[in-house]
């Protein structure tokens, strides 16, 4: 049987649906509220919780098929793509799933039904492995499948226990091989040939048993479970009867359109297989959210980016082309996950941007790399860190350094590189977040119902408490803790809203301060101290501070108008990047390429001081999460969502998924103003901005600043800008004046200097102290002594307080003799400091001015023995 990517993508979920499985869609390739890992790396990630109890779902069997990228973190197949047949950054994981339902009886029957039933596959051909520990699963593959023994291996921990980081789910798994026939070498699973291509892995089912703990320890899980996973790619390539996953119609059609797009007729060609994988990875990623940047996900993106173009170019590529290829790609998956055809533009965008500052990286690169090169002796290397700076700072591939370097005859200092490198990684996982431990956090035993939506406060039965990190029955009076409620008023931080404060109440007096609340699993948690012993059982009333509410929910509503307002303003590519809403301002941001000019922002205030006015009623519904969807709801970036979802809609002009508190209708935020805008990464902006009172004492700030200024200008408010201007005019002729006449007295001290030229070993040499002049006027006067001299060096140094400015100059015929670089730097080294620059221009500094005299001194000899 042979059959298509979607024809087998469709049959998989199709196979399970009747099976009484959820087909649930795939989840954004940004795990929703887990710090744990950088990006989704395996269909079970979105069931994590699930299978750990916290999280509960309306259904106990599930099937998906989940997007997925390894590149970045612990799971990283980046280095490896396109030099194997089956390594990718970005691949679909089918999956089927049992919370506490079935186990390991029923996931094999499915999986050797599915396999040679629905695809028909040989079983003759099908191999399996389990864990060596396992014989449950050996028995049921051996005496009810009827699978030969001799086509089932044992294998150890290695390969068949499966967790997904070093803490979390984990258990036993049994994987399912394809056997490509005797002309492809290769032996079976648990052989010395295993790693050959004939025996391929299709199929892995993992009997969740376990939660290991930091230590090692493996707990039980509340309920065992069942996680399996087969790759789309690597079962397709069975059914399409090729060896290689590049050889399946999907990348087939991809790496057509990269030949085209660089103009290569060499479909074989590795770099075309590089840029295939590449622009599934980049493209899904940059529609769920990321934006290349130099941190976290975003250079994880940029460096897949920047893979793809390099290869590009080494199949001779000119221009931009990478972005070329996403109408290919929702071509071919847009029906399966349609975000990918609402994201085509953006992604387009966000690409060729990226191409065409990679074009002015590898400028900058080459510039830099010219320098470094220049100051090399024949046959000499370059250091590592040059290399790692070139890498690192400016974005410039280490294989190019290399290949240039080859070609001039130099060498490069690998082992220097990959210190380097090694230093960076470390800082880099100290600095992450994305492999703190799961289980590293409080865990709630109950849940919280919120009723904050309506009111603000309402009486409530303590439930748990925690105390240092552990849970306790009593808190004394005096102590710092954590409170959960069976149902509570105060919100609990998310989605870009901060948590609630206030107090709870026992017969009308204050008993508990509540400074911050946030969520432990599904409870609601209250952060705070209390005035008396408190005890769990025990029922109060919880009261929340309903001015500072209001506030935040002025701010909180205040996001939404100005997330429309931004997209009919600046175009549909902007997509909220993260909010931080509290009671004094709000915080929006949001993907745009370039800074929102005056007009722009001056448009957007008002358009959402436009809404405030109209104001707009505000209704919110709880609807299938697909429906709201469906209904052009917008959701956060970054936010893990539930089945049932809360959709916000203020009239006719916003409509977001938000948990957060709002105002009743848009006139109560007052007015809006906007404090600042800037740019915080690659592609994200930032806009502050103020409402209701907040507004009006921003707007009465400004006021009297302008006043203030205009006094000082002696001009009234309203024509004070003039005033500013005529005075910056005035005072930019002034430094034109003054530049001249700096200009006159550097050639007359130059006229001078000429005078003090001695000869050295041959070559006329000016080395001198000069004064009366500024330090950024050296430069021309040291072109202005070599024009002179026409054949010769010059060296100047000048005081500045306890500083030194230092500068040297060779002309263009005694370069190879002596380079300017290689001089400054013997003179800075006297004088504290250090410098650089061209062979025939170089500037230093130091801190030493005492010892300038006798630096100056030394350059003489030093000359001597260069030029002799």
């Amino acid at each position: 049987m042979s059959m298509s990517s979607a024809e087998i993508r469709t049959a998989f979920l199709e196979f399970f649906k009747e099976r009484g499985h959820q087909i649930v869609p795939s989840s954004s390739l940004i795990p929703g509220n887990d710090a744990t890992l950088l990006f989704t790396n395996a269909g079970m990630v979105p069931f994590k919780d699930v299978f750990l109890g916290t999280d509960k779902r309306d259904y106990t069997r599930a099937t998906s098929s989940q997007r997925c990228v390894r590149a970045g973190g612990k799971h990283n197949d980046l280095e490896n793509v396109g030099y194997t047949a089956r390594h990718h950054t970005f691949f679909e994981m089918l999956g089927n799933f049992s919370f506490g339902d079935y186990f390991k009886r029923e996931a094999i029957g499915y999986a050797w039904t599915f396999l040679t039933e629905t695809l028909q596959l040989p079983k003759e051909k099908l191999w399996v492995t389990v864990f060596e520990e396992d014989d449950e699963a050996y028995e049921i593959w051996a005496k009810e499948i009827g699978v030969p023994e001799d086509r089932i291996s044992r294998i150890g921990a290695k390969d068949n226990f499966w967790q997904m980081g070093d803490t979390g789910p984990c258990g036993p798994c049994s994987e399912i091989f394809y056997d490509h026939g005797e002309d492809v070498w290769g032996g079976p699973p648990g052989t010395p040939e295993e790693d050959g291509d004939r025996y391929i892995e299709i199929w892995n089912l993992v009997f969740m048993q376990y939660n290991r703990q930091a230590d090692g320890t493996l707990d039980p899980l509340p309920k065992p479970s069942v996680d399996t996973g087969m790759g789309l790619e690597r079962i397709a390539a069975v059914l399409q009867h090729v060896h290689s996953n590049y050889e399946t119609d999907t990348f087939v059609a991809l790496i057509k359109a990269a030949a085209a797009a660089v103009g290569t007729e060499d479909l074989q060609a590795q770099s075309l297989r590089v840029i295939a994988d590449h622009i599934r990875s980049c493209s899904f990623l940059i529609a769920d959210g990321v934006l290349p940047s130099n941190e976290g996900r975003g250079y994880v993106l940029r460096r897949i980016i920047r893979r793809a173009v390099r290869h590009g170019s080494k199949l001779g590529a000119e221009g931009p082309f990478f972005h070329s290829l996403v109408a290919e790609l929702v071509r071919l998956m847009g029906d399966a996950y349609p975000e990918l055809v609402s994201a085509q533009g953006r992604i387009e965008k966000a690409l060729l941007q990226e191409e065409q500052q990679f074009a002015r990286t590898l400028q900058r690169g080459m510039s830099l790399l010219e320098d470094a090169v220049a100051d090399l002796p024949e046959g000499g290397v370059l250091a590592g860190d040059v290399v790692f700076k070139l890498y690192d700072t400016y974005g410039f591939p280490y294989d190019l350094t290399a290949d240039i370097l080859r070609e001039r005859g130099f060498g490069l200092d690998q082992a220097g590189f990959e210190a380097a490198m090694a230093e960076q990684r470390a800082r880099a996982q100290q600095a992450s977040q994305f492999g703190e431990d799961y289980n590293a956090r409080l865990s709630a035993e109950t849940t919280s119902s919120f009723s904050g939506y309506s009111e603000y406060e309402g009486q409530a039965t303590i439930t748990e408490i925690f105390r240092d990190g552990e849970a306790v029955q009593t808190l004394a009076a005096g102590e710092a803790g954590i409170v959960v409620l069976d149902q509570t008023p105060f919100y609990a931080e998310s989605g870009g809203q901060v948590g609630d404060v206030g107090v709870f109440e026992i017969d009308g007096e204050p008993v508990f301060t509540v400074n911050d609340t946030q969520y432990i699993g599904k409870a609601i948690a209250h952060h705070g101290v209390s005035d008396v012993e408190l005890t769990v059982g025990q029922s109060l009333t919880a009261v929340v501070d309903d001015e500072r509410r209001w506030a935040i929910r002025r701010n909180h509503s205040a996001t939404h108008l100005i997330h429309a307002a931004l997209r009919n303003i600046l175009g549909d590519h902007v997509a909220q990047k993260g909010s931080l809403v509290d009671e004094q301002r709000l915080r929006f941001d949001f993907a745009h390429p370039q800074a929102v000019s005056n007009d722009e922002l001056r448009a957007i205030e008002a358009q959402v001081n436009e809404q405030i006015r109209l104001n707009l009623p505000l209704t919110t519904d709880l609807l299938p999460i697909e429906e709201a969807k469906a209904r052009g709801a917008m959701a956060l970036f970054g936010e893990k969502y539930d089945d049932e979802v809360r959709v916000v809609q203020m009239g006719d002009y916003s409509l977001e998924l938000c948990g957060g508190t709002h105002v009743n209708r848009t006139g109560d935020i007052g007015s809006f103003r906007v404090t600042t805008e800037a740019g915080i990464a690659s592609g994200v902006r930032r806009i502050e901005a103020v409402t209701g009172a907040g507004a009006v004492a921003y707007t009465q700030a400004q006021q009297q600043q302008l006043q203030k200024v205009a006094g000082l200008f002696k001009a009234d408010p309203a024509a004070v800008s003039e005033r500013i201007e005529q005075m910056l005019a005035r005072q930019k002729q002034l430094e034109k004046e003054l530049a001249e006449l700096q200009r006159q007295m550097s050639q007359q001290a130059g006229a001078s200097l000429i005078d003090s030229a001695q000869e050295v070993a041959g070559v006329k040499a000016i080395i001198a102290e000069v004064t009366n002049t500024e330090a950024k006027a050296l430069r021309e006067m040291v072109d202005d002594l070599k024009n002179r001299l026409g054949s010769g060096i010059v060296c100047l140094g000048l005081r500045q307080g306890d500083k030194v400015s230092l500068i040297v100059g060779v002309t263009n015929d005694l370069t190879k003799q002596v380079k300017a670089g290689e001089l400054v730097n013997f003179i800075a080294n006297q004088v504290g400091g250090k410098g650089g620059g061209r062979p025939d221009m170089a500037q230093a500094g130091g801190t030493d001015a005492s010892q300038l005299d006798a630096a100056l001194a030394s350059v003489t000899p030093w000359l001597h023995e260069k030029l002799s």
